[in-house]
């Protein structure tokens, strides 16, 4: 199987200041990935806690929305999420993970959208 090749994406280097939230320090994540704005956008806000552009969505259809433009919802205002391979997944610093389907995740107060 191949394997792509993995890289570390800072949060210094999408930063100029000191980021609120300085936990992960960086994310694995593949070449493409590394390169795509849309998770920068969501890196940066959510690692300053600028949420201003982000709201509470009113339904599910505003969370898929984002997904199939290939923007990146904020989850309990600690994780990015991603939709890859009908999966939902959400980012830490190892990389991407699959999201478990409990209570919270149907709760729309746990979301943010922009």
């Amino acid at each position: 199987m191949y394997n792509k090749k993995k890289e570390r994406l800072y949060i210094s280097e999408l930063l100029e200041d000191e980021p609120a939230i300085s936990y992960p320090s960086y994310y694995v994540l593949s070449t493409s990935m590394i390169r795509n704005e849309m998770l920068h956008y969501a890196l940066i806000a959510l690692h300053s806690l600028d949420l201003e552009n982000y709201e509470h969505p009113s339904s599910y259809e505003d969370i898929f929305a984002m997904f199939s433009g290939g923007m990146f919802p904020i989850y309990k205002e600690m994780y990015v999420v991603g939709y890859f391979g009908g999966k939902m997944m959400y980012l830490d610093s190892s990389g991407w993970r699959a999201m478990l389907c409990t209570q919270d995740v149907f709760k729309m107060e746990n979301w943010l959208v922009c």
